[in-house]
């Protein structure tokens, strides 16, 4: 069963992704931050991640450029209430394969998650 890590500050969100992945067979684990996830990463590196961009603390751009920096391969799929192009770019820089815009269209985000586990890197937009 493929899982997938889902790092929002908003508990409703990651409650709400959950139960939507979970009902199409993706096992899930929820974060609240940045750094609760790379903490946990380092001993469970999940298939998918599901960043949120916009949280306290660690971003979720700072988030992708830590994981960058780890030499591994990371299919992360940002999700962001605040769409800008310049940090668009920025997240498929970082390594990013898909950039969605809140609030998530079930299809596009299943659609990204599958997207992500088969092949990087592969930009995503709505």
């Amino acid at each position: 069963m493929p899982s997938v890590a889902i790092v929002d500050d908003e508990e409703g969100i990651r409650k709400a992704l959950g139960r939507l992945l979970g009902a199409s067979g993706i096992e899930t684990q929820g974060y609240a931050n940045g750094q609760e996830f790379l903490t946990a990463a380092a001993e469970h590196r999940p298939d998918c991640v599901v960043l949120d961009l916009h949280m306290p603390g660690m971003s979720g751009l700072q988030v992708l450029r830590r994981l960058k920096t780890t030499g591994q391969l990371w299919r992360v799929v940002v999700i962001t209430a605040h769409d800008e192009p310049e940090t668009r770019e920025q997240c498929l820089n970082a390594g990013a394969c898909a950039y969605l815009r809140k609030p998530l269209e079930v299809r596009l985000l299943l659609n990204a998650i599958s997207a992500a586990m088969r092949s990087h890197p592969t930009m995503i937009k709505r």
